[in-house]
């Protein structure tokens, strides 16, 4: 890491959470090449998918303590 880079990273750790989030989601963004067609495509049938699940009653939900429990478990 070059010395601007740790001089920036030292400022950033001293905002607050929020804004830090915000800063992360705004550094990431910016590395990516714009999306890929196919997996738009992908992710949109999915949560077509998904939807028609739960509006159909196929799917069944948890709670989120129930989601918390199964995914801390892993």
């Amino acid at each position: 890491m070059t010395a601007n880079a740790k001089q920036l990273l030292d400022d950033a750790m001293t905002l607050g959470r929020a804004e830090r989030a915000d800063l992360a989601a705004s550094l990431i963004s910016s590395l990516e090449n714009g999306s890929d067609p196919d997996s738009e495509a992908a992710w949109r049938e999915e949560v077509r998918r998904r939807v028609q699940g739960l509006d159909d009653g196929t799917s069944r939900t948890v709670s989120w303590e129930e989601a918390r429990t199964r995914i801390l478990a892993t």
